[in-house]
């Protein structure tokens, strides 16, 4: 086994850890592991992410409703849309996206350049909108919570299609949108996030690329398999983490791997 896929195998703990601890970021981490230190194409790396992230989250989604920190019927507001939005994506959007997108005299602008480029510009807004201060609501982790169902539904459909396009679970677009929608507390919308992130992937993948692609079922289980396991450490560190310190942290880490992302696709020969 080589270097570089030791130091993969490493990451998908990572990755297992940041979905417990945070509810989300572990598609930010499996799109790159998988792109970059197992050389897995662009369509296919961001098919696996959505597999292994759906899984992993489901695990620790599971884990967040024993301890009462995931809103059900959030869930299915925001996730139905977003189910929608990311099946579509996977099955008929990414498919008929060619190679080379466009062209500007000898630059190349490539399928694989659009699809992290979009993930790296739309990592950037929700970044911000974590590390913005702004006044702690009332509610308690296990309170009621208030709801604007058009913009949630909305917010659920737009989701779905654009993490199905960057193969991304989306909790760093869906964290954000519960927090600030639904005024959700940020350990509930963790919890909630990871339902959420579960059902769309897992459906996008099965829908989507399971039936367009040859799959390495293998490793796609060895992979999420350890995953699995850094579900349970990040769970469990969840609990010694206060709210506003974990919503800052996601803020920054958003950031720093956009900002990651885009200098690989763009400056960095493949």
């Amino acid at each position: 086994m080589e270097l570089l896929e030791i130091f993969g195998y490493i990451s998908a703990l990572v990755i297992g850890i940041s979905l417990g601890l945070i509810g989300g970021g572990g598609s930010i981490l499996a799109v790159p592991v998988l792109a970059y230190l197992f050389s897995i194409n662009a369509k296919v790396a961001t098919g696996y992410s959505l597999f292994i992230v759906g899984a992993s989250a489901l695990v620790g989604g599971i884990k967040q409703h024993l301890k009462g920190s995931v809103d059900w019927k959030t869930a299915m507001v925001f996730g139905l849309p977003a189910m929608v939005g990311v099946t579509l994506a996977r099955h008929y959007v990414v498919p008929a996206l060619p190679d080379i997108l466009f062209r500007i005299g000898a630059f190349e602008f490539t399928r694989r350049m659009g699809m992290f480029g979009l993930f790296a510009v739309l990592m950037i807004p929700a970044a911000f909108s974590m590390l913005k201060k702004r006044e702690e609501t009332k509610q308690k982790e296990g309170g009621m919570v208030t709801y604007n169902y058009p913009l949630i539904l909305i917010e659920g459909l737009l989701v779905g299609g654009i993490t199905g396009m960057i193969g991304a679970g989306g909790g760093f677009l869906i964290i954000p949108a519960l927090v600030i929608l639904a005024h959700m507390h940020i350990k509930v919308a963790v919890g909630t996030s990871l339902i959420i992130i579960a059902f769309k992937s897992l459906l996008g993948f099965l829908l989507g690329d399971a039936l367009s692609m040859e799959v390495d079922w293998v490793f796609l289980f060895s992979f999420t398999g350890i995953s699995f396991v850094g579900v349970f450490i990040g769970s469990y560190l969840s609990n010694f983490i206060e709210g506003h310190k974990l919503r800052r942290g996601f803020g920054y880490f958003i950031f720093v791997m956009a900002i990651f992302i885009f200098y690989m696709e763009f400056f960095v020969k493949h």
